[in-house]
């Protein structure tokens, strides 16, 4: 024993000198450094900033921004430019679209040094008597899609304060007075939740704080139209082109229900007015971004004008208009911040952003705005998609509300695997348990929207925040129907189980199939897509566009596809020895079906080679199958109300 104790000491000496850097090696210690960018604080700012943007060079996409910021007291200040974005979740400030920075006092250049940790902020000294800063600067929008989104196109600009502003450090954003002006070209107009008076082509708007400034974007261009859809809510259309404006009645009285539904859901309003601002374009960049009194959609263009060949992305203003209650309103404890610096942490987005998920999809059939049998071939895909989905083994739901830090929504090769931000539809299927099993344990006389209306329903008229953490979730189900529903949610949060959590689908009067023939929904999705969806096929999604026609666009992770060893990229160019179509490849997994491996010709950069589909279950696409007769309770919950 003595022996053994002498070794062990000895083993644990040589492992202290190993560890230790070799003689004459160089070995730096960090260097130090402090924060002197202020702490917000709780207090008033002194005095209101003036925020000009001129916003006419729709040419080269250049904003052009000059600000007057009132000073208080001479020496170190720091300007900072918006950075966690609420909605964004993450980090996302432009910082490298801005440029030509200037700052003067009593008409003199000072100058600025960037902060070497947080490059979102500019140190100045303020000299002494100096009242005010004088600020200039452009905000360059990407002109390709490359560069970022595209804001500003010549016949519109999507223009979000927080992109051409700068705000003091040291205060809570809400007590930042600010008054903005904006140029637009002549005859456009423009739309937002602040209110404006339009003197020729500049728009003044109404003084607010720096808070609510970048929680209110504007949308102007060339062609616009505004659809009143309640005494306090209006839907805002701007278009490529004025034809695209056109909406039939019908058209116009399923977004009026949605606002109806949702009312009738929530049982409450927390703005004094709602906009919807709505691009149908090709030219401006995608968004589908919540803010309290209005939200930002883009749709490319046919939102109207082929309504009819599928729901496209009609659930896009559902979901937005969701957030008004859901993450706006109620928000997340650790995602509310006093600033534009403070890092947010997601930790909640299953609720923000997966119960906003779930209600953008009630909201959308119970309105009208999708069919009844399109919502449910859309959960159908839904539920597959996870249910397929071999990451859910290592990585848990809560931690893929990281993901908006980690990956930035940038591509990702293996998504199946690696997983993105699934708290949005897992999320949906989280809560369609939860109204499954709130409809089970009550005998029916208790569902989700109980859970709604006591959520989000409370102080009508308030659009401040109420933050919530996990224990104010359960604790307003526990009220609902008593169940330890804390543990319930932790275990979903956190589980590393081999299929989806879809129970509830079943226990709702639905339970998903796979058949030979895809639904509409699904056709919709590869038409908007541009693809050829096979996932549950042999599990690979192929490209449908003259630019990517037949190079795969996804793979799930240890599908047939996956070992036949196919990834993102690989062109497929002839199938069984024909040349490459989707329909010839979709034949041939057909016939496989109890027959031989389908035999894949393909392409990376000057490589060829072939490969064996090794898949025989021929055909196969998700859709939902009635569990009996009657209704039941999902058919409950899409009903209107």
């Amino acid at each position: 024993m003595i022996r053994i104790v002498v070794a062990a000491c000895l083993l644990s000496t040589a492992s202290i000198a190993f560890a230790q850097v070799p003689s004459g090696n160089s070995a730096p210690q960090p260097v130090p450094f402090v924060d002197t960018i202020p702490a917000p604080r709780d207090e008033a700012y002194p005095g209101t900033i003036t925020l000009n943007v001129d916003a006419t060079d729709t040419t080269r996409g250049i904003l052009r921004v000059k600000q007057t910021i009132p000073v208080a007291k001479a020496g170190p200040m720091a300007l900072l430019y918006p950075k966690w974005l609420p909605g964004n979740h993450a980090p996302r400030g432009e910082i490298e679209k801005l440029a030509g920075l200037v700052i003067r006092a009593n008409g003199k250049v000072l100058p600025w040094t960037r902060d070497p940790v947080d490059v979102y902020a500019f140190h100045i000294d303020v000299p002494a008597g100096a009242k005010q800063l004088d600020v200039e600067f452009q905000f360059i929008s990407a002109t390709k899609a490359d560069q970022g989104r595209i804001v500003v196109t010549p016949t519109m600009i999507s223009l979000q304060p927080n992109q051409v502003s700068l705000y003091p450090a040291g205060y809570f954003t809400r007590r930042i007075p600010v008054r903005m002006n904006v140029t637009f070209p002549t005859g456009w107009t423009a739309a937002g939740a602040l209110r404006a008076k339009a003197t020729g082509n500049v728009w003044a708007y109404e003084p607010t704080n720096y808070e609510i400034l970048v929680d209110s974007p504007l949308l102007a261009g060339r062609y616009g139209r505004v659809i009143p859809l309640s005494e306090r809510v209006t839907l805002n259309v701007f278009a490529d082109e004025p034809g695209e404006l056109v909406a039939t009645p019908a058209q116009i009285d399923a977004h009026k229900s949605l606002v109806d539904q949702a009312i009738k859901t929530f049982g409450s309003q927390h703005y004094d007015h709602y906009d919807f601002l709505l691009s149908i374009t090709d030219q401006l960049g995608g968004i589908g971004l919540e803010h309290h009194r209005s939200s930002e959609n883009g749709v490319t263009p046919g939102y109207f004008a082929k309504w009819n060949e599928g729901p496209g992305r009609r659930n896009l203003l559902p979901h937005e208009y969701t957030h008004s209650w859901n993450g706006k309103f109620r928000r997340g404890a650790d995602l509310w911040t006093p600033d534009f610096r403070t890092p947010m942490r997601g930790s909640l987005l299953w609720v923000y952003e997966g119960q906003t998920q779930f209600w953008g999809y009630v909201l959308q059939a119970r309105s009208g705005l999708v069919s009844k049998q399109d919502t449910l071939d859309q959960y159908a895909m839904i539920m597959a998609s996870y249910d397929s989905q071999p990451a859910r083994h290592w990585r848990d739901l809560v931690d893929t509300t990281n993901d908006p830090v980690i990956s930035a929504r940038r591509p990702k090769g293996w998504q199946s695997w690696q997983r993105s931000e699934d708290y949005y539809n897992e999320g949906l299927l989280v809560w369609m348990d939860v109204d499954s099993l709130l409809r089970e344990q009550s005998g029916g006389k208790k569902s989700i929207d109980d859970f709604a209306r006591a959520f989000f329903g409370v102080r009508d008229g308030d659009w401040g925040e109420l933050t919530y953490t996990i224990d104010d979730v359960a604790r307003t189900l526990n009220a609902i129907q008593p169940w330890d529903w804390k543990a319930y949610l932790e275990k979903r949060l956190t589980e590393h189980a081999a299929g989806a959590p879809i129970e509830g689908f079943a226990r709702n009067g639905y339970r998903l199939v796979y058949s030979d023939q895809a639904t509409p929904a699904f056709r919709d999705g590869e038409r908007t897509r541009k693809v050829v969806d096979l996932t549950y096929s042999g599990g690979l999604i192929v490209g449908n566009s003259p630019g990517n026609m037949g190079q795969l666009t996804g793979v799930t992770w240890d599908s047939a596809a996956f070992r036949a060893g196919l990834t993102i990229g690989v062109t497929i160019t002839a199938v069984n020895n024909e040349s490459y179509t989707p329909e010839r490849l979709k034949a041939a997994i057909a016939a496989a079906k109890g027959g031989a491996a389908v035999s894949l010709l393909v392409k990376k950069g000057d490589e060829y080679r072939t490969v064996a589909l090794d898949w025989h279950d021929g055909l196969r696409y998700p859709r939902l199958e009635k569990i009996g007769t009657g209704e039941g309770g999902l058919d409950r919950l899409l009903a209107p109300r």
